[in-house]
Parts: structure tokens; C-alpha cells; sequence
């Protein structure tokens, strides 16, 4: 069975998010106070999000993304983990982490069946990461991702780009992939919290393009069926690859293959479509059809393109955390 929208667009990626509670509290992903957490009983269960899973995997789903909040502060998720990639159907599990625990999960991960890691790492310098972090300790992740290569996985690492920031750091992290078979993601800011003057940290993908090209021969890539937004590229000779993601110069809407499911059980159709429809009521009645119509339902109304084209950027301000970003 496919999944497809109104506009022909095959959904087959599913980001199911298992908390909205980090270690981390990034500046563009939440406000530095005042965002409300879910409470307990307010957070989908682990057997609640398996029959998630699993009726999206019947619908067509191929691919499920766990995020948060930071997946691995929730107690119990190895076991979750091993649960989800159990499941008939699913051809790729991956985690995205900041890698902050990932020095002692990395095994226990790959154990469990997560094929693929994406780390959230938006500086090489101590004091840039912990004014972008608001606290954390840049050798902490540096040391997840050691393990996380220790494991055997193949490693994406994600860099929100904003300009008079980090944007200096943009040739130290396309040079990751010269000796190294990983993955770097170069992200525009996007302004999920609405700020005056946002529009002036975004680093456009085709400016980060520009910089790397000066320094380094690169050509594109082709991307695989399963794959997210990013254009990729690979620099002549390297060992890994990187990819421009451009949700506000240059959207990737009309390539979109994926819904995403929040820890409180809303799932919505786009990162910005506002509130999007509970599952609440069917999972309480243990209803898997209700289940899997609400999901195809949702997916019918996906809408042709994301609130950040729109000349009104007509949509709800949010804590990414609480989306499961």
C-alpha cells in the first residue's frame, strides 16, 4: 500500500516523537523560559506509539525518524527501540540526538536495531555551542559521536546555520567529510519562534554553496526514495558527503514525503500546519482502523506547501521541541 497526498507526493517517512523534554535548550528551538512541558499523562505511551507505528507501517510508511525533545532522556527507550525495528515492514529506522548521552548508548542503540544516527551539532567551539546550547559541553557530544563511530554507524550531522554565529564555521564542518565517511546537513535558520529581525540570521543554502565551492571542487548527488530534503553534494575525493537543506530560500515542498506524529499524539501533516488532528480517541479505543483512516486522512489534506512561503508567514509561533522538530 502508498501513502499519497492530494498533489501526488508518495509519504513514506513518519518522524514519531517520544518526548518533548531535552537537555539541551537550543535558541532556535525553544525559548529560554516560560514553554510549558507535557505533563505524564499527557505523553503517549511507548504501546501507544507501537500502534502508531505500526498502522502507519500498514499504510505505507517505510521509514520512521525517532526525535524529541532528546529521545534518549526518555527511561525505557532502548526497549522501545527494539520493539519498533521488530515491526514487519519498516525498512529504516533512525534516531536523531543531540549526543549528549550518546558515549554510553551508542551500543546499546545499534543493538536495539537503529540503523542510522543524525546528531544535532551546530559548533566545534566550546563557548559557540554553549551560547547556541545555552550550556552544553561541545566535548560531550564530540565524545557520542567517537562512540557512535565505534558502533559502526553511518553518521549525519546536522548544523542549523545562523549568521553571525556559527556561519564561520561552515568550511570546519564541510571538512568532516573529507577523511570521514560522514554526512553533514547545513540547515537555514528557521524561525519556528517568531522574533523581530529572524530574517537576518538565515544564511542562505545557495551563500553556504558559494563559501564551500570557493574552497572545495564538489559535485551532487542523487538522492535515495527514503531520503529528506536535502540537495547533497560530495567534495572531490572525500570520504563522506554534505547537503543543503533551505526551508526559507528555496522550499522543498513539492519533494515532501513525510508526516510526523508529536509525543501528546497529534499528527501532522508539515512542521508549520498548525494544531493537526489528535489520535488520541482511537488509540484509547485501541481502534487500529480509526487509527489508520485518521492517518490516511491527514494525509489527503496535506497542504501543497509549508507557511514559510506564504507572504504572511501565516502560522502559529512553537517550541520545535514540542513538534518533535
Amino acid at each position: 500500500m502508498e501513502l499519497t497526498d492530494g498533489y501526488g507526493r508518495n509519504i513514506n517517512y513518519l518522524r514519531l516523537s517520544v518526548t518533548d523534554r531535552c537537555n539541551m535548550r537550543c535558541i532556535y528551538c525553544m525559548p529560554s523560559e516560560g514553554i510549558r512541558l507535557l505533563e505524564h499523562h499527557e505523553v503517549l505511551s511507548y504501546e501507544e506509539l507501537l500502534l502508531v507505528a505500526r498502522a502507519a507501517i500498514a499504510n505505507g510508511i517505510e521509514k520512521i525518524r525517532v526525535t524529541g525533545g532528546e529521545p534518549l532522556v526518555r527511561k525505557g527507550i532502548i526497549r522501545f527501540l527494539e520493539q519498533l525495528a521488530a515491526i514487519p515492514g519498516l525498512r529504516q529506522l533512525v534516531l536523531t540526538t543531540n549526543g549528549l548521552a550518546l558515549a554510553e548508548m551508542a551500543e546499546p542503540l545499534r543493538q536495539a536495531g537503529v540503523q542510522r544516527l543524525n546528531i544535532s551539532l551546530d559548533s566545534l567551539q566550546p563557548e559557540t555551542l554553549a551560547r547556541i546550547t545555552r550550556g552544553a559541553d561541545v566535548n560531550k557530544v564530540l565524545a557520542g559521536i567517537a562512540a557512535a563511530e565505534r558502533a559502526g554507524f553511518p553518521l549525519k550531522i546536522n548544523m542549523v546555520v545562523m549568521r553571525g554565529i556559527n556561519d564561520a564555521e561552515i568550511l570546519d564542518f564541510a571538512a568532516l567529510t573529507l577523511n570521514r565517511p560522514i554526512t553533514v546537513r547545513f540547515i537555514e535558520y528557521m524561525p519556528s519562534i517568531r522574533s523581530d529581525g529572524w530574517q537576518e540570521r538565515v544564511v542562505a543554502g545557495e551563500s553556504i554553496l558559494e563559501q564551500i565551492g570557493r574552497r572545495y571542487p564538489f559535485v551532487a548527488q542523487e538522492r535515495d526514495g527514503l531520503a529528506g530534503p536535502a540537495r547533497i553534494f560530495r567534495i572531490d575525493g572525500a570520504a563522506g558527503d554534505f547537503g543543503i537543506i533551505t526551508p526559507v530560500t528555496g522550499h522543498f515542498c513539492e519533494d515532501c514525503n513525510r508526516i510526523r506524529v508529536t509525543a501528546s499524539g497529534r499528527v501532522r501533516s508539515c512542521l508549520f500546519a498548525d494544531n493537526g488532528l489528535d489520535l488520541k480517541p482511537f488509540l484509547a479505543r485501541g481502534d487500529q482502523e480509526g487509527l489508520a483512516a485518521a492517518l490516511r486522512s491527514v494525509v489527503a489534506c496535506k497542504p501543497k506547501q509549508h507557511a514559510l512561503v506564504e507572504q504572511d508567514n501565516s502560522y502559529t509561533s512553537f517550541a520545535m521541541a514540542a513538534i518533535g522538530g
